[in-house]
């Protein structure tokens, strides 16, 4: 054997890298998640932006109501569910789905939400035009179902520094009229305004809120309502503001209210 056979064996391993490497694939899990919640972000502000104040409000309700009930429940197709609204000239009374209201309030409130849907297209197609139903918000609380109209910059509910109703306005409460004959609730009108920038002495919004609130009263009659069913016409002023700034035209509205029965 040759002086070599006894020399040692050196192997030589060659390491390879390639850049810094990814670590793993926990990174795309976490940019997945983000790129998701920007996607989500950016839908949410799109949808804020393409609703109505209207379609906003009828969202918030869904997600806190502010009665603690459930929506009625119901078979079949069509706006309301298999049962027709104007059977009988009357609404129906066998809404189920009510949850913590007494037996005798489940009827009511069952009445109140189809007035609710009916007015607002909650179920379906609304009796109000669409260009109406940009003034109209509805809420049911627990004196009743109030439908308040509310002003807007390009149409406001009455001629300027008057009690004399735009068209606008006109059409709502002749449609509210109507469908108000569908139950025997009786009825408060109160009428708000918004507030002016000079302290006057002589403050005309109390006389001209309750103006306007005896004028909706007044279009609501001559609807075909009975006078009897008013139990209150209230003119608040510019006491009660509706958003934090008490100047802004959001404050100039109406809110008519289908009064729960006491029981």
């Amino acid at each position: 054997m040759g002086a070599k056979s006894n020399a040692p064996i050196i192997i030589k391993r060659k390491k390879v890298v390639g850049g810094d490497g990814h670590h793993g694939g926990a990174w795309k899990v976490a940019y997945a998640d983000f790129v998701t919640a920007m996607m989500a972000f950016f839908m949410l502000m799109w949808l804020l932006n393409a609703t109505t104040e209207q379609q906003r409000k009828g969202i918030a309700d869904y997600f806190s109501p502010t009665l603690p009930i459930n929506r009625i429940s119901g078979g079949g197709e069509g706006m309301f569910g298999g049962t027709n609204i104007f059977t009988d000239q009357t609404l129906v009374q066998d809404g189920t789905g009510a949850a913590m209201v007494v037996p005798g309030e489940a009827a009511q409130v069952a009445a109140l939400r189809e007035i609710e849907e009916l007015l607002v297209g909650r179920g379906g197609e609304s009796l109000i035009s669409d260009q109406a139903l940009r003034h109209v918000i509805t809420r049911l609380t627990d004196e009743g179902l109030v439908i308040e109209i509310f002003a807007l910059e390009d149409a406001p509910l009455f001629l300027a520094g008057t009690s004399m109703p735009t068209a606008v306005t006109s059409e709502l409460t002749q449609m509210f009229a109507r469908v108000f004959s569908l139950v025997e609730n009786n009825i408060a009108v109160e009428g708000y305004l918004q507030a002016r920038p000079i302290v006057l002495l002589d403050n005309p919004v109390w006389d001209m809120s309750m103006a306007r609130a005896a004028g909706i009263r007044a279009l609501l009659e001559s609807g075909g309502l009975e006078a009897d069913r008013f139990t209150r016409v209230t003119g608040h002023g510019d006491r009660s503001p509706v958003v934090s700034d008490p100047f802004a035209l959001r404050n100039d509205r109406i809110e008519i209210i289908l009064l729960r029965d006491p029981t």
